[in-house]
């Protein structure tokens, strides 16, 4: 499994409780995106220094290491035993990817899977000749160069240094991976390589780890001797594609001539796959070279580009979307190409659906212990932590007042914890007694729309503003709480941060207001802080524009601790409306197939 952040840490538990024997891969990265701070309501980056604390559950594992090269070229030979054209990729840089091991205990289960990450090392520590000749500075260079790889997730990549390091982690994570896959395959006696889809499967999660398709051709082809037609039938069958957005920015491109530079092998890899699978179309589609453009692996351009979501279905056994809609905007709107290309082929289940989820040992269990008390107590049992659709059971008790009682107050100790955090980290005072808490948590983004959350708050200030002090006392106070990063060269998701903190300024120090609305700005959103703010909400908000929300997983985390949803009919929120019913959620805006329409106006 080749995956992203928290998603990948529920499927760890997830796989590991339904005793299945997966393994997890990635990068150890020395430091974190950033850390978060507020500096004149404005968001500042600080370095988040994973590494600070030992972990003593992570193994160093020194003698599982795998060389990875870099840069290079690349030279045509003829096999002297079958007398056909090869390829080797020569020269260039090596640096080698150490492992560090995790196990992933699963729930109320004696089975254990591995979290493999990846350390990336210098093949050569210290160059003592250039040392002693007085170029102190490149005699650590190598080192210095090796250890960027996996020193920072997710470097800037507005320049060109940037991408060519994110390319970089990307190929190193992937290159160590299929090694290590490659070589637990054939550490089996008797094995062949036709076998290799039935023991292995790699679950690429978005666009980020495509190149490795390309890799596995390579290792087949140029280490092992298969021949093209072999290695293609069996990498195109140990891969499936997993489609995070619909957004086109944010489907990965990569320019050909940086391929070329640092990957030179991979590029005639890529070169083939799309010669070949370009003819394919052709026989479908004759020539209408429109669609047959859409579905190439280049994008034509003033600077040619490698568009990796193509390359990912084309080297792919399936391609799922992560709810109903999603799915079916990959289907249609995304790859529709594609879509009637397999059709015709006859490949019905190449396009499928699999809903994102969260764990609720987790999200429940761990983040709100109160809750999960009340559960179990309720229930008869902890069994719900495997079923969790044993909590429908909870509806036989919606009548008992004690049940209610209960209920309520886990919830305000809950609220009381959240309100501590608040006041320990942003020094503003929340009634935890009459205050509902409007909590909207996530990634600052456009498509999100943090903004129009900030508008209605700037709405209802201004109208109890407006009322008169008899008026205001028929008004339900609410705090209204904002969290989330902006990616540091995101301008716009930045000053969005800086209006929600310029916002709460002036409603928290509005003495005609301050009772009836707090607006509260969280600080430094991450997995751990929200196992304290999500528990505690009363409300949460999930409101992106209908069709641009591949799924969402906190909206699960909230509904699993009781915080009504209001939201658009986006992502998953329409599946947890279909499973809880119309009255359990606070549903507006456009539908998707009206969005276009409003967009066209």
């Amino acid at each position: 499994m080749l995956c992203v952040g928290r998603l990948a840490a529920c499927f760890l538990d997830s796989m590991a409780t339904l005793n299945l024997p997966c393994w997890g891969y990635g990068i150890r990265y020395t430091y974190g995106i950033f850390e978060q701070k507020i500096v004149n309501g404005r968001q500042v980056e600080y370095p988040d220094y994973w590494l600070t604390l030992a972990n003593p559950w992570e193994i160093e594992r020194p003698d599982c290491t795998y060389a990875v090269r870099i840069y290079g070229s690349v030279k045509e030979y003829r096999d002297p035993q079958n007398g056909r054209m090869r390829s080797k990729w020569v020269g260039g840089e090596i640096v080698q990817a150490m492992a560090y091991d995790t196990p992933i205990p699963g729930f109320d289960t004696y089975n254990t899977i591995n979290l493999r990450l990846w350390k990336a090392c210098p093949s050569k520590e210290f160059d003592f000749h250039l040392f002693d000749v007085g170029r102190y500075l490149e005699s650590v260079r190598e080192r210095q160069n090796a250890e960027s790889i996996s020193a920072v997730l997710y470097p800037n990549d507005n320049t060109q240094e940037g991408r060519e390091l994110r390319l970089k982690q990307q190929y190193f994570f992937c290159c160590a991976t299929i090694q290590d896959v490659l070589r637990r395959f054939k550490k089996a006696p008797g094995r062949d390589w036709k076998q290799l889809p039935d023991k292995i499967q790699c679950q690429l999660n978005d666009t980020h780890p495509t190149i490795a398709i390309p890799e596995l051709m390579r290792i087949l082809l140029d280490v092992e001797g298969l021949d093209w037609d072999t290695a293609w039938e069996l990498t195109r069958k140990c891969f499936n594609y997993t489609n995070h957005t619909v957004l086109p920015e944010a489907l990965e491109k990569w320019s050909a001539d940086l391929i070329a530079k640092l990957l030179p092998r991979h590029l005639l890899i890529i070169n083939e796959i799309n010669f070949r699978f370009l003819n394919e179309a052709r026989q479908v589609f004759g020539d209408d070279w429109q669609k047959i453009g859409r579905m190439s692996i280049y994008e034509e351009g003033q600077e040619k580009r490698i568009r990796m979501a193509n390359l990912a279905v084309i080297g792919g056994n399936h391609v799922n979307g992560v709810a109903i809609i999603h799915s079916e905007l990959v289907r249609k709107k995304l790859f529709p190409e594609f879509d009637e290309f397999y059709t015709k082929k006859g490949i019905k289940d190449k396009f499928l659906n699999v809903t994102n989820g969260v764990t609720p040992r987790r999200w429940i269990y761990c983040a709100n212990r109160g809750l999960a008390n009340l559960f179990s107590n309720w229930l008869g049992s902890d069994s719900w932590l495997k079923e969790l659709d044993m909590i429908n059971g909870l509806m036989n008790h919606i009548d008992n007042p004690s049940f209610l009682s209960e209920w309520a107050a886990v919830k305000k100790e809950n609220k009381k914890r959240l309100a501590l955090w608040v006041q320990q980290r942003c020094n503003i005072q929340l009634d935890v007694d009459n205050m509902l808490f409007d909590i909207q948590v996530k990634r600052i983004h456009e498509y999100k729309r943090q903004l129009l959350n900030i508008i209605y708050i700037i709405h209802r200030y201004l109208t109890i503003k407006r009322m008169q002090p008899a008026e205001r006392v028929n008004i339900q106070p609410r705090a209204s709480l904002i969290g989330g990063k902006a990616a540091p060269g995101y301008y716009t998701a930045k000053t969005i941060i800086k209006l929600a903190n310029s916002v709460a300024q002036v409603v928290n120090n509005d003495p005609d207001v301050d009772k009836y609305l707090k607006v509260v700005f969280l600080p430094n959103y991450n997995v751990s802080n929200a196992q304290v703010i999500i528990p505690a909400s009363d409300i949460s908000q999930h409101i992106s524009t209908a069709g641009t929300e591949a799924s969402g997983t906190s909206n699960m985390k909230f509904v699993m601790n009781g915080g009504i949803i209001l939201g658009t009919l986006d992502g998953a929120n329409i599946e947890i409306r279909e499973e809880g019913g119309d009255d359990t959620m606070f549903i507006f805006g456009a539908k998707e197939h009206e969005v276009d329409a409003i967009r066209e106006r």
